[in-house]
């Protein structure tokens, strides 16, 4: 990239933002006057559901989260569309699986409709829901899934169902492919701008950090990585195939050889019940629902149904907080990631509250800094003194997020949970070689001190400041291993020998006592329960923390300008090979700014998806 052509990059970057600010600032007025009619419409009344129907699961319209909250459609130009119909909803996993349960002993529920085109529910919850659809059909009534195009994912799902339906559209393939990740290096392009990333860790897996010095993953990277994806895949082929009555054996043999490609294919090897037009599919319905037309059936969301049904026991005198750490450690104050200031406050208000008798600690982060979660494991630790502490497990606990909980009183983790991590880095930029050579800027230090510009950005580090980086990183590395011998009553040589950075499926964790069960956030807190002194989960106030963001608080946040950048350039490369690599640049561009100074990081390096 020459001069004229990095100008040219500048400015349209520049122009792309500004705008993308006066689509935001026209969406606002669009959004704000239609969520004020909402308001004003649905004033003073609750959900109202009909006095029978079919549950409805539309997962390309429900996005299972961690944690509830007000639905609001992201400020995207993609949600303009959504304006003028249905928005999608959000609803958090407990909530979720508290719906099910209900659904499962209310007459008015005939059956559930579980529609998995377009799941964008992460591998953990699609699990935990996957497992409480299960319990459901306990009760007697039925599961019906249709789709019309299966992904592995997708079907995970579906085929907890009773009956499997996929449609006869043309062009209604399926892509069941297994699971896959991609890892990136940028070593070949930061070359070429003249950015050097000068990488300090200690633990021959902790790869974090690797995809700026390297093109090709480490074999020890490699290594973690292959393993890991297979152990996510032994854990959902093998739930997969018990449920349709085949052996993993022809599951795998079926998507290896792509075997399944069209809806014919999925009847043929017992992964569908029938192939059904769309009126067949309304008769099979209608006849479940005991409706004699189609149009006589009445359709509910869980959204809606959670709503109405799921409330909080608010006369119970005794609460089970649920602490949810969902996103990035990071030192600034950051709704959106787990801020170390803003946990441990929170987490020292929940042990002052003489009413709360139990702690869950719900975590769901690859990691961050080592100050920001020092500073909220010393809180839990403090906590735990006082009131037992139970931590759950969503699709990361891994690095930062396993340093926060490992000395937590009993630990539940997803199967596919990626956890561990134990080790540390520092990666830093230097970007002396791009000012001179691209932007033909000169720098000239003005110190006091020989290593006064070591953080600078603008040279190397000499060999000194390399070692000295080195041995803080190795000290850090130390507690941190020396930490989970004490939290979870091993030797250090025990956790060394499986720590060294490297990642591991909750399956795998669970062999090598680095948590102590399988199990979900709803096993979590009636375990929780069990220790505070009462097990029946009802008779308890179930309370989340931090306190959501409110519809109105979460406009205002995107709208104040952090997100601007990031949002308008995923935008622009959506859909191309470029958006995973833009996103996960973005991501560690925050995790670094937000680290306020923090120089060494204890995260997770990848996050994988299912689709």
């Amino acid at each position: 990239m020459n001069t004229k052509e990095f100008i040219k990059w500048v400015l349209a970057v520049l122009c792309g933002l500004f705008v993308w600010g006066i689509v935001k600032a026209i969406f606002f007025i669009m959004m704000f006057g239609s969520l004020a009619a909402s308001a004003t419409s649905g004033s003073g009344s609750s959900t109202v559901l009909p006095k029978e129907g079919v549950l409805e699961m539309d997962m390309s319209k429900l996005i299972i989260t961690e944690q509830s909250s007000e639905t609001m459609p992201s400020l995207s130009l993609n949600s303009l569309s959504s304006l003028g119909g249905s928005m999608t909803q959000s609803i958090g996993i407990y909530d979720a699986v508290r719906a099910i349960h209900k659904a499962a002993e209310d007459p008015a529920v005939k059956l559930i409709l579980l529609k998995t085109d377009n799941v964008a529910t992460s591998v953990s919850n699609l699990s935990e829901i996957r497992r409480t659809l299960t319990d459901f059909r306990k009760s007697g009534k039925a599961i019906v899934a249709y789709g019309e195009s299966y992904t592995s994912g997708s079907y995970y799902l579906a085929s907890v169902a009773d009956k499997i339906y996929t449609i006869s559209h043309h062009g209604g393939n399926t892509f069941m492919l297994g699971l896959s990740g991609r890892m990136i290096f940028l070593k070949d392009l930061l070359d070429k701008l003249g950015v050097n990333y000068q990488l300090i860790r200690h633990g021959k897996y902790k790869s974090a950090g690797e995809m700026y010095v390297k093109n090709a993953p480490s074999p020890e990277n490699m290594e973690q990585n292959q393993v890991m994806v297979d152990s996510m895949w032994e854990t959902i082929s093998k739930e997969t195939a018990e449920a349709r009555g085949i052996s993993v054996d022809s599951l795998n043999y079926f998507i290896e050889n792509l075997s399944i490609s069209f809806p014919e294919d999925m009847v043929k090897h017992n992964l569908a019940d029938e192939v059904l037009t769309v009126e067949g599919y309304k008769d099979k319905i209608a006849v479940l629902a005991g409706k004699d037309k189609y149009k006589d059936v009445k359709f509910f969301s869980l959204k809606d149904y959670a709503d109405a049904k799921v409330k909080p026991n608010l006369s119970a005198k005794k609460k089970i907080a649920v602490i949810y750490a969902n996103g990035n450690i990071v030192e600034e104050d950051d709704p959106n990631n787990i801020s170390g200031d803003r946990f441990a406050s929170i987490i020292s208000k929940v042990r002052a509250d003489s009413t709360v008798k139990a702690v869950v600690l719900r975590v769901n982060s690859p990691g961050g800094t080592v100050l920001a979660a020092s500073k909220i494991k010393e809180e839990i630790d403090l906590t735990r003194a006082v009131k037992p502490v139970i931590a759950s497990y969503g699709d990361y606990a891994a690095s930062g997020g396993y340093w926060i909980s490992n000395s937590c009183d009993h630990i539940f983790s997803d199967a596919t949970t990626l956890t561990g991590s134990i080790g540390c880095f520092s990666a830093i930029p230097e970007f002396g070689k791009t000012v001179k050579d691209i932007a033909h800027v000169n720098i000239t230090p003005v110190k006091t001190h020989k290593h006064s510009d070591m953080l600078s950005l603008m040279r190397p580090f000499d060999a000194e400041e390399t070692a000295w980086m080195q041995e803080y990183v190795d000290d850090i590395y130390t507690r941190f291993v020396n930490i989970v011998a004490e939290g979870r009553d091993m030797t250090y040589e025990a956790v060394d020998e499986i720590a060294q950075g490297r990642v591991w499926t909750g399956a795998d964790a669970l062999k090598l006592r680095l948590v102590d069960e399988l199990g979900t956030l709803e096993d979590a807190i009636t375990y929780a329960a069990s220790m505070g002194g009462n097990p029946d989960v009802s008779s308890w106030n179930v309370v989340g923390y931090p306190k959501p963001l409110t519809m109105m608080e979460q406009i205002m946040m995107q709208l104040g300008g952090k997100n601007n950048t990031e949002e308008a350039v995923t935008n622009i490369l959506k859909g191309t090979p470029l958006e995973s690599v833009a996103k996960n640049l973005l991501d560690w561009q925050k995790t670094w700014t937000k680290g306020n100074g923090q120089l060494v990081f204890a995260r997770l390096p990848f996050e994988f998806e299912i689709k």
